[in-house]
């Protein structure tokens, strides 16, 4: 299995490994992670970084561990998520704890979906946005992503869906073109 590796100005984008545990399992642990199916465990979060790297096998794209080029810190994990009965391809993000609020989860989502419409020719994105995760919200808009309907999952109950805009156009000179 090859998890490509991305590179931003201050980021490296790496597949998940073994070696992510200890910090997963912080972050999972702590109260932050409530939007995202927490707080685990320590065994919970063992299952869920199984998941995260299983889902690269069965679909071939998946969410990167984020680190600090200057460190080697992990700082985030953000990519692409579509397992079963998802509605639709979605750009997701989890920030690590201390790390929140330094633009590294709207670095990192901007290279995933560069990657989405560029390598593996998405044309369109969603992320989903619990009610009342305000910064991830905030996030979504920064990326130019706009409200898009409600979704209801079995476990999280109801999503706000907020569309990105497709590749067409962010070439045109939308929320953050690229060449």
């Amino acid at each position: 299995m090859h998890i490509p590796r991305l590179e931003t100005a201050r980021l490296v984008l790496r597949g998940p490994e073994a070696r992510d545990l200890d910090v997963l399992a912080a972050f999972y642990a702590s109260e932050r992670s409530a939007f995202v199916g927490g707080p685990k465990d320590r065994a919970q979060t063992w299952r869920q970084l199984g998941t995260e790297i299983g889902h690269w096998a069965l679909k071939g794209f998946g969410r990167w561990m984020v680190e600090l080029r200057s460190t080697g810190e992990t700082v985030a994990m953000v990519g692409l998520w579509a397992p079963e009965g998802w509605p639709e391809a979605e750009i997701g993000w989890d920030v690590m704890n201390g790390h929140e609020g330094q633009g590294y989860a709207t670095e990192a989502a901007r290279a995933a979906r560069a990657f989405a419409y560029d390598v593996l020719g998405w044309t369109t994105a969603i992320s989903l946005v619990a009610p009342g995760n305000g910064g991830s919200a905030r996030l979504a808009a920064r990326l130019g992503a706009a409200p898009d309907g409600q979704w209801t999952h079995d476990a999280f109950g109801r999503l706000d869906i907020w569309r990105h805009p497709g590749p067409d156009a962010l070439a045109e000179g939308g929320a953050e073109a690229y060449a």
